[in-house]
């Protein structure tokens, strides 16, 4: 009897400590496993924060890739934050949108042409506003050291494919290149292999996500040959639209009954866009149903909930907190244990 209860209070102990594990494990590594298993979260979306989530309420806060914006969004609760890498003239990763200096910072000129301690001279500027911060232009190793064990990093390469082998060396050294997912375009059977062949020298464990546009690939059935190569966790999928165009009735050829079926077969997300593009129409990237309809507008199911409806599981989003207060709101959120409540998997339609 006694031999009986002793192994009853060990299984008991182990239950504990497993249960402590788990809530005691890092919120990346809790994001982590929402990522890796699309199928047990369909209710529950996931926010990007897009160029590391510079918005609220349709004022901007913060300059473009700053330090200080991936604190914002972890402090709202954002899974992912993304931003965008170039590289100095004497070859750093660096996080920077453009190719040019002059729209995001108080410097003039081609990234490309300044040494990392040049750019380091270079203040970030809240567009808009034009109000110059304290913050220099980042490393992707400063960038990375800010989101480790917090948040999934979403890597967007400004470079060529080839170098992507690179950046995730650099998430290697610091032990946490599976916290990062790296993008690239998608669109033929030519680009596949060359997004694989770059792929291989990187190694394994990092996340790669492909992005397939519409106005390139307009039949779901690609998303297939996207999964057989890659075995992605999210696919994210791109619809344009002309400015002249009205709001998308469909989403266009992507964001489909049959995208939908592939998903759930790939166990994998579908990655929606509703940010604009600069000097480009509200909502280029979402048929018109962005983040100016939802914010703006005040019609955030006819933008956010619209996307929700045909399959989204990741919004990427130039407005992160206004996304994630009504995707709770409408029950599309559920906590994570750092947020202080216990969550479940599930697996929910995703029709």
């Amino acid at each position: 009897m006694r031999a009986l209860w002793l192994s009853l209070l060990f299984s008991a102990a182990l239950a504990s400590m497993a249960g402590q594990s788990l809530a005691g494990g890092t919120r990346a590594s809790q994001i982590l496993e929402r990522f890796e298993h699309a199928n047990q979260w369909r209710d529950h979306v996931m926010i990007a924060a897009h160029r590391a989530g510079s918005m609220q309420a349709g004022k901007t806060l913060y300059a473009e890739n700053p330090l200080a914006a991936v604190e914002g969004s972890i402090a709202i609760g954002a899974e992912i934050v993304e931003v965008d890498i170039r590289r100095s003239k004497d070859g750093v990763f660096v996080v920077m949108h453009d190719s040019w200096l002059d729209r995001t910072t108080t410097c003039k000129g081609e990234v490309v042409n300044y040494a990392l301690a040049e750019l380091k001279k270079c203040r970030l500027v809240i567009e808009g506003t034009g109000a110059v911060t304290s913050e220099p232009v980042s490393t992707l190793r400063e960038m990375l050291l800010a989101t480790r064990d917090r948040i999934l990093i979403n890597l967007d390469n400004k470079l060529d494919v080839t170098d992507l082998p690179g950046m995730i060396a650099v998430a290697r050294d610091l032990g946490m290149v599976d916290q990062v997912i790296v993008k690239e375009n998608l669109w033929n059977g030519q680009r596949i292999d060359t997004a694989r062949a770059a792929l291989a020298k990187a190694g394994g464990g990092f996340q790669f996500m492909p992005i397939l546009a519409d106005d390139a690939v307009s039949d779901a059935a690609f998303a297939s040959d996207v999964d057989k190569a890659f075995a992605p966790h999210a696919v994210e999928l791109i619809n344009w639209r002309n400015g002249a165009e009205t709001l998308t009735a469909t989403g266009g050829p992507l964001f489909s009954t049959r995208m939908r079926a592939e998903a759930a077969r790939g166990d994998w997300h579908l990655w929606a866009d509703t940010y604009a593009i600069v000097n480009k129409p509200g909502g280029f990237l979402a048929g018109g149903r962005g983040d100016e309809l939802a914010v703006a507008a005040s019609l955030p199911r006819e933008a956010w909930g619209f996307w929700v409806d045909r399959g989204a599981t990741i919004i990427q989003t130039d407005e992160p907190k206004a996304a994630i207060d009504w995707l709770t709101a409408n029950g599309f959120r559920v906590p994570y244990t750092t947020d202080g409540k216990t969550a479940e998997p599930h697996t929910a339609s995703i029709n």
